[in-house]
């Protein structure tokens, strides 16, 4: 008679201080260090809106009292869903597409999350490219934006010198006037007198090319060797900002008139937390800050140690995000209070959001610093290394959500596969290299991760709490860390984060405004196109629906029943983590006590082992109850 095969089953570690590499599959590669994910998650999270954003958007909502707001939507969504992504992504060991063995019906969803972020790298980069034009503009005795009296001028042009020694006599009126920054901005970086409108693009800006072409070239090159090669880059490119940004925070609150603007920024206004617009965009401003959504978090934590402390790691992220964010504002509103007392105005008519505080605003501002280039090549470098790493983790996400899809065929091949997305973003991204460019740029970014990426964020919550169960979840992460997510984390994924993230949705739909760029206002068709922008992501959820239902057999109710269950080989992905109830799916495993036969190489019980003992008893203890 044939003997009983006993599983060859691999002995579970038994400390966290082990080898790193020693529990990762090899040939999807992981990382090489305690700190690579840990600096990658802060170098995604710490991005460009942190400086020309969350400061604006605090002094238009009451100043300081905006901070209130700001904790309590960090706590209510932020941090819940950063720890659920991280979660998921750690404990199956896969990236968007994969993920979705914890139930193939909602595939779509993935689909949807890689389609928003391909369009994201597109604009972002192009944003890169505009800093590095600006980088190399810097690198003179003279910036070229300093002064009136060039071929890109018009006789609006006014010069602040001229506006500083006009006050000290007689006012200058400045309502009619532009600045040289602005100029400089609009009419040589972006030369956007050429085109009419979005219809009319005009011709190439071939140095704009350039810089784009070599902002997609760096990126390759950090992402060659997928997180071993990005996981180093990060190194500098997470920890240098802060350096630039203490930097400029010193020379700002040094500046005359700083105060101006400090007071400006952080005085309170309490009688704005009464409005429900300020809630809604402190909840705006943790979504998009935090990254959550877009499936870099997921993807970076799908590289980790499958007991790597991510508790912990989402704690000192967001809390490290938000306090950069009210960082930024001190040192950009310092700058802003010294500028407003040189031209005399007002602090609120130089203060600007978005590319007009980076490319005009700030830039004029340097030019009134003693050694103005090199206070403007060290803004412009802190920009560059802020967008570099959340464009590495843009570009890692749509590689590995692929490359886990046909892992034979690509993975052996991701150097090659990575060049080939690049070149094809490169491509798609030429249209906003022309001189209508801009206006292609501001479709994107109004219409790519608006409404489509909060009804992304939304189904995976509901999918892993309502379909996958929110026990199950629980015991997952007990499983992958030792011990279960208190109430405070089940409470806001049942019902406050998805709830919170429903009147973000339903207030971005009721408070809907059309595009525009300055006094341009764009025409119907590009805001049809913008909109099918956002509906073809959600249209990612049902499609993956009807194609998941097609691949299973019975009745229509039994195939949809089926196709939300996990696959048999959801769960850890090396066998020697794949304890408790994940034994029994693992070939050759016949046991009616599956952690037995995990067990069986080896003497002794670790805290792991424990962990998995505690699982099965619950998990027997329930089948008794239904019985």
């Amino acid at each position: 008679l044939a003997q009983p095969v006993t599983p060859e089953l691999l002995v579970s570690p038994s400390s966290q201080d082990g080898d790193l590499g020693s529990e990762c599959p090899e040939d999807r590669g992981n990382w090489t260090g305690r700190l690579d994910f840990l600096l990658s998650c802060i170098g995604y999270c710490v991005g460009l809106g942190n400086v020309w954003r969350f400061p604006y958007r605090a002094y238009t909502n009451g100043g300081g009292a905006f901070l209130i707001p700001y904790f309590i939507m960090l706590a209510i969504c932020g941090i819940p869903i950063f720890f659920m992504e991280l979660s998921l992504g750690q404990f199956s060991s896969l990236g968007p597409l994969a993920v979705w063995k914890i139930s193939p019906l909602f595939k779509g969803v993935g689909m949807g999350t890689i389609l928003i972020v391909s369009l994201v790298a597109i604009y972002y980069n192009m944003i890169i490219a505009y800093v590095l034009f600006y980088l190399f503009a810097s690198l003179t005795s003279d910036l070229p934006w300093q002064h009136c009296g060039n071929w890109w001028n018009t006789d609006l042009c006014l010069d602040h010198h001229i506006i500083k020694a006009g006050n000290a006599a007689f006012p200058v009126n400045i309502t009619n006037t532009v600045s040289p920054s602005e100029e400089y901005w609009s009419r040589y970086v972006l030369h956007i007198q050429g085109s009419s409108g979005i219809g009319d693009p005009g011709r190439i800006r071939w140095n704009l090319c350039l810089c784009l072409l070599l902002s997609w070239t760096i990126v390759y090159l950090c992402i060659l060797k997928g997180v071993k090669s990005s996981g180093k880059v990060v190194y500098f490119t997470a920890t240098f900002p802060y350096l630039i940004l203490v930097m400029l925070l010193i020379r700002g609150v040094t500046l005359e008139g700083a105060w101006k603007g400090i007071r400006f920024y952080l005085t309170p206004q309490f009688d704005h937390l009464l409005s429900s617009k300020v809630w809604i965009e402190a909840a705006l401003q943790i979504f998009y800050s935090l990254g959550v959504g877009f499936g870099g978090l997921l993807t970076f934590a799908s590289y980790n140690t499958f007991h790597q402390n991510i508790y912990r790691d989402t704690f000192i992220v967001t809390l490290g995000n938000a306090i950069t964010s009210i960082l930024a504002g001190f040192a950009i509103f310092s700058v802003l209070g010294y500028m407003s007392q040189e031209l005399g105005v007002p602090v609120n008519q130089v203060a600007k959001a978005g590319p007009g505080l980076a490319f005009v605003v700030y830039p004029q501002a340097m030019t009134m610093l003693p050694l103005s280039p090199f206070w403007s090549f060290l803004f412009f470098f802190m920009l560059l290394t802020l967008g570099l790493d959340s464009q590495f983790a843009f570009m890692e996400t749509i590689v590995t959500a692929v490359t886990d899809e046909f892992p034979y065929y690509l993975r052996p091949k991701k150097a090659s596969f990575s060049a080939v997305i690049c070149i094809a973003l490169f491509l798609m991204g030429l249209i906003l290299t022309t001189e209508g460019g801009m206006y292609w740029l501001v479709l994107l970014d109004d219409y790519s991760a608006g409404f489509g990426l909060m009804v992304v964020v939304i189904t995976t919550c509901l999918v892993v709490t309502r379909v996958y169960g929110i026990k199950r979840f629980c015991r997952d992460i007990h499983m992958m860390l030792g011990f279960k997510p208190g109430p405070y984390f089940r409470a806001c994924w049942m019902v406050l984060s998805p709830a919170t993230m429903m009147a973000l949705l339903v207030y971005n739909i009721v408070k809907y405004q059309p595009s525009e760029y300055g006094s341009y206002r764009f025409p119907a068709w590009a805001e049809i196109l913008g909109i099918l922008m956002g509906v073809l992501s959600c249209l990612m959820i049902p499609i993956g629906m009807v194609v998941a239902v097609f691949q299973e057999e019975g009745t229509l109710w039994e195939r949809v029943q089926q196709a939300s269950r996990p696959t048999m080989d959801w769960g850890p992905s090396l066998e020697e983590n794949r304890t408790g109830m994940y034994v029994a799916s693992l070939p050759g495993s016949q046991s009616p006590k599956p952690l037995m036969v995990h067990m069986r190489k080896y003497g002794g019980i670790t805290s792991y082992e424990n962990t998995a003992i505690e699982v099965d008893r619950e998990m027997e203890e329930e089948e008794e109850s239904m019985m």
